[in-house]
């Protein structure tokens, strides 16, 4: 049985193992914790980890924040979303999406929002089977 719980900035370093395998960009545990911690806690960035007995580090994370737009109302949108290999298909990622989906409709949210890269077909499952659609491309371009 997991237990998901919000991490406070003491416990980020909890969700970087997790937050690796999903971004293995991320260059160090400390440099993950400083930007979470002084960049993105003050932007709203919210944390959420998913753990099963016994095991310290998080299982799964959810990383998220709310907004305003006109497109989009009053919206959560999801940073993050990944469960570590060790632990997929123990329904992690299900039992993050159910918390996040009480949050928003608890905030007054009109719109869960989230990114996924078109290579992520087990995670787009998840999504389809959250009742989640596919609503837009997104553009970037690196400056």
């Amino acid at each position: 049985m997991a237990t998901i719980r919000e991490l406070g900035p003491a416990e980020t370093h909890l969700a970087y193992p997790a937050a690796l395998e999903l971004r293995p960009h991320l260059s160090s545990l400390e440099a993950f914790v400083q930007q979470v911690n002084e960049d993105q806690r003050p932007e709203g960035y919210r944390l959420l980890g998913s753990f099963e007995d016994g095991v310290e580090d998080a299982a799964a994370i959810a990383g998220f924040r709310t907004g305003h737009m006109l497109s989009r109302g009053h919206f959560l949108y999801i940073d993050d979303l990944g469960t570590r290999a060790a632990f997929r298909r123990r329904g992690h990622g299900a039992g993050l999406m159910e918390w996040v989906i009480a949050e928003a409709q608890r905030l007054g949210c009109v719109r869960l929002h989230l990114d996924s890269g078109v290579h992520r077909h087990d995670a787009h499952r998840l999504y389809l089977n959250q009742r989640m659609d596919i609503m837009a491309h997104h553009f970037y371009r690196d400056l």
